[in-house]
Formats: structure tokens, sequence, C-alpha cells
């Protein structure tokens, strides 16, 4: 297998530490660990493998998110990036077809063109709030249709999906026999009211992945995991041993915490405090620049997806912004999509106001 180049995650890799303001990151502020464990002795906690698979614990608190599993239906991974990844592994050949929601985070896409599947967008437009329209995905599925991979919250756009049209998706998937893969990576991280419903529970053919990443402001814990029927969450289990074996048990013991109802709680509130905090930031932002943006205000997640009408590639603008700003963003070609670009506003208000301020006064020079 040849691996296409995952563009984003590379050039931030490179660029992320380099920088002065790094808006490219698409979590909240991460906890720090003295905020996690509060007065909890980790030092007696001892370094060997833990269970490969996570757990019993750790799998029992992760259960509490989807209503109706139990432990053998959950498989720890290492990060959502493994999740998502031995997921694709595990349900595509070469040959077969797979929908991707696009806009998405790129991975599963390129996972799937580097299998040698045949990858069709199931395309969000903007004017509809970044809403999958029914109509077009039961135009795009076919008899060969394997998989329909989501991402829900979704990224870049912050959009939600109703539980109308979720059904609808699974409806139609169902009628052709096709999986549903379903990152959701965000959910808990939705700026008003509850947290949107996971897939989980309405489709048979379903894999779910999430993580604590995102929503939790955990990422360097590196825990993910996968939702499945037993029979498949026992197959990907293979697809980890030959990968990464096991995840942190110091990882393991730390996520326990996390999930605990009483800390989860004070976690997404944390979160959704944050967010709602800083998101007018953002709008402001825009309104300084709206004679040249348009945009939907994301529902959940710590990004937001603006487009531009400048005579410039994103790319370029990406570039100029680091090389005469100090400031990283996401471009809308790593989503394939021109002139759009993703601005994370979870992380440091400083540093976003600041960012902003400086991106700003380089786009002012193109007007």
């Amino acid at each position: 297998m040849e691996l296409k180049p995952f563009l984003m995650e590379r050039t931030q890799s490179v660029w992320e530490n380099k920088v002065d303001i790094n808006l490219s990151e698409s979590g909240v502020l991460p906890l720090t660990l003295e905020e996690l464990v509060g007065e909890t002795d980790i030092n007696k906690i001892e370094l060997s493998y833990p269970q490969t698979n996570g757990t019993e614990a750790l799998r029992e608190s992760i259960t509490e998110l989807y209503p109706g599993t139990d432990i053998e239906n959950v498989l720890v991974t290492n990060g959502i990036a493994e999740a998502n990844y031995i997921s694709v592994l595990g349900l595509l050949q070469p040959g077969d077809e797979v929908i991707v929601m696009y806009p998405n985070y790129m991975q599963i896409w390129g996972l799937a063109e580097s299998l040698g599947a045949s990858v069709k967008p199931l395309v969000l437009h903007e004017a509809d709030d970044w809403a999958i329209d029914p109509q077009e995905l039961k135009e795009a599925v076919t008899s060969r249709t394997k998989l329909i991979a989501l991402c829900n919250p979704n990224n870049p756009t912050g959009a939600v999906m109703d539980e109308d049209l979720m059904r609808e998706v699974a409806k139609i998937a169902g009628s052709i026999g096709a999986w549903i893969l379903s990152d959701e990576a965000y959910l808990g991280a939705e700026l008003q009211g509850d947290t949107s419903a996971t897939y989980w529970g309405w489709y048979d053919k379903l894999v779910v992945t999430g993580g604590l990443s995102k929503a939790y402001g955990l990422p360097g814990l590196r825990i993910g995991w996968v939702i499945s029927n037993n029979e498949t969450v026992e197959e990907l289990w293979s697809y980890k041993d030959y990968i990464s074996i096991s995840h942190s048990a110091l990882s393991d013991q730390l996520a326990q915490l996390a999930l605990a109802p009483t800390k989860r709680t004070k976690i997404l509130e944390r979160t959704r405090t944050k967010l709602n905090h800083q998101l007018p930031l953002v709008q402001a932002f825009f309104e300084r620049h709206q004679n040249h943006m348009s945009w939907v205000p994301p529902k959940a997640g710590a990004i937001a997806y603006l487009k531009y009408t400048w005579d410039i590639s994103s790319t370029e603008l990406m570039t100029q912004l680091r090389e005469r700003s100090g400031v990283l963003i996401v471009p809308g070609d790593h989503f394939k999509m021109g002139q759009y670009l993703r601005i994370g506003y979870g992380y440091n208000e400083q540093k976003l106001s600041e960012g902003l301020k400086r991106c700003s006064s380089l786009l002012e020079t193109l007007s």
C-alpha cells in the first residue's frame, strides 16, 4: 500500500511548534495534569502494558457514553486517528466504493484511496448550513458502495446533523447494505444545548469512533476508541496487534478519571464555556472582512470555516500568514476546497485575539 500524503497533518506537524501563534489547532486548550488528577496519587500507577484492548474499567466508563453497549463493544486505541485507521483497514478492500462526507477530516479519504478504494464525495453545501442532501446521497450510492463515512459534529465546518437526517442516512445505507463509519471526535463540544446524538444504536452495520482529544481537551493522553458489534471489535483488535499493541497504561488510568461522571460533566462544561467565550472573537474577525468573506457559525467544535474572495490560493495565504505574520492556519486546499480557511479558536484567548489581528493586517493588504 502506497500511502497518500496527509497534507494537513504533516504541515501542522512541521510548523505548529515553530510559529508565534498556532490557529491551526482544532481542539480546546488542554487540561493540565493537575487539573485532571486533583488530589489523586498518580505515583503508584504501574507503568506496565495495560490490557491491550483497554482495561475493563476504562471500557466500562466508555460504555456510559453509548447506551446499550457493553465492554465487548469497545476497543480502546491510541487516539481517534488509530481508531479510524484500523476501521478503514478492517472494512475496505481494493476496488470497494466508499462515500465520504465532504468537507471532512481527510484521514479516511486518504486511507481509502491508498487502499485502492474508489472514493466519492457526499458534498455538504454552505448554503444549506453544511447539511447533507439525502437525495444526493441516494443518487451517489450504488450496489458497490461498501462504506459511508461521516464526521459528526463535522470537521472543518462545525455543523451538526439532526436526528431526522441521521435516520435518513441510515435508511439509505441499509437499502444497499453499506457500513457507516461515524467519526464523532467532537461529540460533547456543542456550543448550545445537550450533547448531540451518537449514531450508536440506530443501525446494525456501524462503526463509531471517538476519544478524549477534542471535546475533552486531553489530546496528549492519546486515548480513542472504536464502538461496534462484538465480532467487528474483535476483528479490529487484530489490526491493533500489528500496529501499536496497546495504548499507555498511564493514559488508561487518567482516562478513567476524565470519564468519571462528575469529572466528565465539569470537563465538558469547561469546553463549552471556553468555546462560547471565544467564538465572538472570530465573529468580529468575520465582520471586519465580511465584504470578502462568508461563513456559517459552528454549532460544535473549536473550529471555524470561512470562505473568502481574495484572489489568492489558500495554500499561498497560509504561507504568507506564516512567513509574514507568524500565524498558522489550515488552508481550504487541505480539504480540497480552495478559497477557505480553517481557524481554531479553542486555545489561548490572548493568542487567538493577537493571531486574528495579525491575519486582519495581512488580509487588508489584499483588498
